[in-house]
This record gives C-alpha cells, structure tokens and sequence, in this order.
C-alpha cells in the first residue's frame, strides 16, 4: 500500500481513537452472576487497498485455525451460575462459603487461595449474605450431562446452566470430587450437541490447544497456547498428573473445556498460578482420563472410590540414582511399606524402586499416585521394581483408600556435596513406642554444622539403615560409618514423623 499524507494522518487519528476507546475497559465490579459488558464501538472509515492476510507458516507447516473448533463446539460448551443461599455462621467449613462472592474474580480467588478471600473472616454466629458464583462446563451427553469443576458447584443451593442458544435450565450436581476437582452435573433436555472426547496420553509439550469458558461471565471466549508441561504435580493435589498450558485462563474459565488441533476435549480448565489474581502464563488443566474415570464413579455411584497401595515414596534424584545403581533418575523410591497394605502383602521393600504399575511406565514419583487410585479395587496388577541392581516383577492385589493417600511423597531432602558429619544416641522405650520402632535404629541428637545438616538430615530424625545394612544402635551406626570410604557417598534409611526417606549424604 502507498501512503500519502492524508492517508498517514486519518491513520494517526484512527489509532488515537482506537487508543481513547480501549483505554476507557475497566474490570466490573458486581455479582458474577449479572455481571455484563455493555459495549460501546465509534468506527471511522479509511479509504485504503485491502489485501486478505495469507496463512502464516513456520518451517512449511501451517499455524492452526482454531475457527473450525470454535464454530462445531460452542453449542456444547455451557455457562454455569451458582447461588448459595443466605445461612447462619456455624460450622468452619460454612464459613468458608459456597461457590465465589459477589465480585466476579471471587470464585477464582477463593480457588486458588488468594489472601482476604472466602468468607472466613466473619464472626461465628453471624448471618452469611446469599453467594453467587460463576463457571464453565461441556456436555458430554445428549441427554443433559455436563463436566465441571468440583469447585464451581460445591455448596451450590442452586444451579443454572446457559446454553449457546440462551436457554437456561436448572441443573442438579450428581456428584462431585474435590481430590479430583470434577463435577458431573445433569439438565433435563435431550438431543443436545456433545463435545468429542479425545485421548490426554501421550500429549507432548509444544502441541496447540484451545481453552473455550466464560471469564469474568464473558460467554464463550476463545484463548489458545500450547502445552507447556505434562504430569504436573500441584501441592495437595496428588490424583491429578496436571496438563500446564500458556492458554490464558480467568475467573469463570473454571470447568470449560480444553481442545487440541483436531477438536477433541483433552482436559477441563481447573487453576492457574497467580500472584496477582490474573492469569500469569501457567494455567493447569485435568487430562480428560482422569475427569471422565470419576465421572463414571460419580454417575453410577455418586462418590469415588480409589485403589490404594500403601507406600510411602520420594523422587529419584541423581545422587539416589547413581547409589542405587541407575543411569538415570527415573520411578518412585519407597521409603517406607503401610502395614496391612497390599504394598506389604505383595512382598514390596522400602528401598525398592517402582519402574511400572500395571503396565504404565512410571517416569517419577508424582506419576504413582493417580496410576494406583485409577485401578480398579480388587484387581491384580503387575509392578516392576528394581531390587539391588536387578529388575523383578511382583503381583499385588489392589486395595481400597480410606487412608489419605494410596502413595504419600515423603519430604525430599535437600541436595548436598558434603561428607557424613552428625550425633546419634541409642531410643529410649519411650521414644520406640512413640515412633513404633520395636527394634535398632539410632535417634539423631544434633546435626553439626557441614555435611549432615546439608543432607537435610535434622535432629529428631531415626537412622534405620546405612547403605543399605540395617543397624541395631548408635554404635552400629558408627561401625558402619567408619566403614565407609571417605571418597563415596552414604546412604542413609531415616525414618521422620509417620514415613520413612533415603537420604544421599555425598563425601566433602
């Protein structure tokens, strides 16, 4: 295109209204449920040779249209209000409050526990106002079934779901699990479009993704990015191997769907990191296996049950590789065995190193948990363990959870590049009891400043094991280490609170 200077400055003037008028968004304060935008627009017309933009490409391959997805979707992707009624302040947990307050960034930020939020800060006693919330959901049956967050619904007196073409229905929550984060709720309508469920396996850092929602109770907003990271363990959040994408995500995004390239559902929208209660580039999405194996649980049953294995394990770091005789850190270490677990009855030893369970590779610690709670109780399954340098198989019947985790981590120590430096005395009767320890094992009674302390060895800690040789009291404990070239690591079995941790203290 030329430019002249009439046309340089109708184009100067264009960008400054465009300026003015942008300039004027500001976020709107009122209740999720009626929040709205009303827009405003001033359009000037300038006289200029249009040219369609051509599809952009990077090394031969086209960039993705998302248009496609966004147009045969959205009749099946639904907004979700929520109302909790007014109480009376009792309970903790009814202090905390129902599903977001009355400012549209509530829901979210009660979520993801940003300060001041939630409620929490009325007397007891007192009379909490009525609660409204917002959401997302898709539907993944004709006959009115909706996936959404478990979060978006809790405490929910009341819920309404809006469809693409401005219908509204009452929806009841058939049930909801907050380990998980996944609601399943149902409308009364048949013949409604459905999404396609796509495969969260096997999904590689780098591919396209979508995220359809309602932020801020904008319907049917449109972000894109790609994945970021794959099996992203959150804090408290150990039955969900997390989808981390850059797709921008808000308030009221919570529950919608995200699409890869083909328009299939691999995950539902669930949190974000945020400092500042606004989407930061880290948003975190439930792979669809996960969501759709409760959503079965909850449809049938209306709770979830979960297997359980019962060991307690930490990551492998490179130091605990290079001991336990790997090329590479990879698996979950046990550090300690649950008694009455199927973990004991199968033969498995702290110490061991799982690889597999039933037929899934297990690359780190965190990858454990939500393989054990997705495998039905009751079932055999096969688990791969390396054993003083050699690989073996055992059989372990799955049990059912009722203890908080199926697999704990336990507290992974710190790094260090230092030599073995610490105090040991032998337990007292009393501190066996406590700790039900019947036999060896030698109480850390000060950590020197240097080798031990940077270990992450801290007193109070029991020693059970030194390379692996199992010591009976404090003077063991000392043999062994004497034993111990001053060139080569020590590898400490220690048992702290409720489990057991292997601890590499490296030479200085």
């Amino acid at each position: 295109m030329r430019f002249n200077s009439t046309t340089a400055a109708l184009t100067i003037l264009a960008a400054a209204i465009g300026t003015a008028l942008f300039s004027q968004i500001r976020p709107v304060q009122a209740d999720a449920a009626t929040a709205k935008i009303t827009e405003a627009a001033s359009v000037m017309a300038v006289e200029a040779v249009y040219t369609p933009p051509q599809a952009l490409s990077t090394g031969g391959m086209a960039l993705p249209d998302f248009r496609t997805i966004v147009r045969n979707n959205t009749d099946a992707i639904v907004k979700i209000e929520v109302v909790q009624n007014a109480r009376e302040m009792g309970s903790e947990e009814e202090q905390e409050g129902g599903g977001g307050g009355g400012d549209p960034m509530e829901e979210f930020l009660r979520r993801f526990g940003q300060p001041g939020m939630g409620g929490g800060g009325n007397p007891h006693g007192m009379r909490q106002p009525e609660q409204q919330g917002l959401g997302s959901g898709f539907i993944i049956s004709s006959n009115g079934e909706i996936l959404t967050n478990a979060h978006v619904v809790k405490g929910a007196d009341e819920v309404t779901v809006r469809l693409n073409d401005q219908r509204e229905f009452k929806a009841k929550v058939m049930g909801l699990d907050e380990r998980t984060d996944v609601a399943l709720i149902k409308i009364e309508a048949k013949g409604l479009p459905i999404v396609q469920l796509g495969n969260s396996d096997g999904l590689e850092v780098g591919e396209w993704v979508l995220a359809i929602g309602a932020p801020f109770g904008l319907d049917y907003s449109a972000t894109q990015g790609i994945i970021s990271a794959t099996g992203r363990e959150l804090p408290n959040e150990s039955f969900v191997p997390f989808i981390q994408t850059d797709a921008a995500v808000n308030p009221g995004n919570s529950g919608g769907p995200l699409f890869n390239t083909q328009g299939q559902v691999i995950g539902i929208n669930s949190q974000i990191y945020s400092r500042s209660g606004g989407y930061m580039g880290l948003s975190f999405a439930i792979p669809i296996k996960t969501a759709m194996g409760v959503a079965k649980q909850l449809e049938t049953k209306g709770y979830v049950e979960r297997g359980w294995l019962g060991v307690a394990i930490q990551d492998m770091s490179p130091a605990l590789a290079k001991r336990f005789g790997m090329e590479k850190p990879r698996g979950a270490l046990v550090g300690d065995i649950v008694p009455d677990s199927p973990a004991l009855a199968a033969g498995l030893q702290a110490g061991d190193v799982i690889l597999s369970f039933d037929g899934q590779a297990v690359k780190k610690s965190s990858d454990l948990p939500a393989i054990v709670a997705g495998t039905a109780i009751g079932n055999s399954a096969k688990v791969e363990v390396l054993r003083d340098g050699k690989t073996q198989f055992l059989l372990v019947k799955v049990g059912k959870l009722k203890e908080e985790r199926v697999a704990s981590s336990a507290p992974v120590p710190r790094k260090d590049e230092s030599a073995l430096d610490m105090v040991v005395a032998d337990l007292t009767a009393a501190q066996r009891d406590q700790l039900g320890i019947k036999q060896g094992g030698a109480v850390v009674t000060r950590v020197k400043p240097g080798p031990a302390e940077q270990a992450g060895v801290r007193e109070g800690d029991v020693v059970l094991e030194v390379n692996r040789a199992k010591i009976t009291d404090a003077q063991s404990f000392g043999a062994l280490v004497s034993k111990q070239p001053k060139d080569e690591s020590t590898l400490l079995l220690i048992r702290r609170g409720g489990g057991s941790i292997f601890v590499v203290v490296e030479p200085a």
